[in-house]
């Protein structure tokens, strides 16, 4: 990427994602109303919002998880539109470049932290056992868990689980990270641990779009921060000057609550 790339050009780059008028819906609910979002490859982008508002739909619809009824998405190379097919091979691809991490670690119980890691490296990416074991060991080490790698995840904190989660998501080497309120299930303290592992991959250079109700990590950590209300994106911008100066009511009414609590 050099100096001279345009907006459009950067968007295209494989970490960048531009998502353009996304709407979806379950019958008569609509989950996303139009919604557009351009994330700059490198960056940090914290989407917040009350409950309902749609934001984990609309992470979910990055990595084809969800399909939108409508709108279009650009993200690692590829573009998806309204009743185009998207192969299976091609489905694969987009889901190793953008990595997930959920609220619920979603870890295989009966396999170590190491298998957890490794399996889906030879799976997705055909790495031989002991490549694949190299690599995981590489992460243990980098979330701070190399000790637990021959631990079941049941004899792991939940903060530690989450890392092991992080972990697997970065063996597949993403460019993109989604995480959808990956502290919620934890407590503040345990929490502290992931959001310590996420502000490393902020600091590396990792495009992250993060669905959290840590305010302190979207207002330190983000480089945009988007609020979402009743299924549309109302404000978006710098985290600073939209925390301490929020243009819309609904925007004031969530930081109050939120902050106040």
């Amino acid at each position: 990427m050099t100096l001279s790339e345009t907006a459009d050009e950067k968007l295209a780059h494989p970490s960048g994602i531009k998502l353009d008028n996304i709407s979806k819906r379950y019958g008569d609910l609509v989950v996303l109303d139009d919604v557009s979002l351009h994330v700059q490859p490198g960056t940090v982008n914290a989407l917040i919002g009350p409950s309902g508002a749609g934001k984990s739909t609309f992470l979910r619809c990055i990595n084809l998880l969800e399909r939108p009824d409508s709108g279009t998405i650009q993200v690692a190379g590829h573009t998806i539109e309204p009743g185009k097919t998207v192969n299976g091979r091609d489905l694969a691809a987009l889901r190793r470049t953008v990595g997930m991490v959920f609220q619920s670690f979603n870890l295989f119980p009966h396999m170590s932290a190491l298998k957890n890691i490794s399996f889906p490296q030879q799976k997705v990416l055909g790495r031989s056992k002991e490549e694949a074991d190299e690599r995981s060991m590489q992460l243990l080490d980098r979330v701070g868990l190399k000790e637990k790698a021959g631990e079941h995840p049941g004899r792991c904190s939940g903060g530690q689980q989450q890392r092991i989660a992080i972990a697997r998501a970065l063996a597949l080497d993403p460019s993109i990270m989604l995480f959808d309120e990956p502290t919620s299930a934890l407590d503040p303290e345990v929490g502290l641990e992931v959001l310590a592992v996420m502000r490393e991959l902020a600091a590396d250079g990792m495009t992250m779009i993060v669905v959290t109700h840590e305010m302190q990590f979207a207002r330190d950590v983000s480089d945009t921060l988007v609020v979402m209300a009743d299924s549309k994106i109302i404000e978006q911008g710098d985290p600073s000057t939209i925390m301490s100066d929020p243009q819309e009511a609904r925007t004031r009414r969530f930081l109050r609550a939120v902050l106040e609590r």
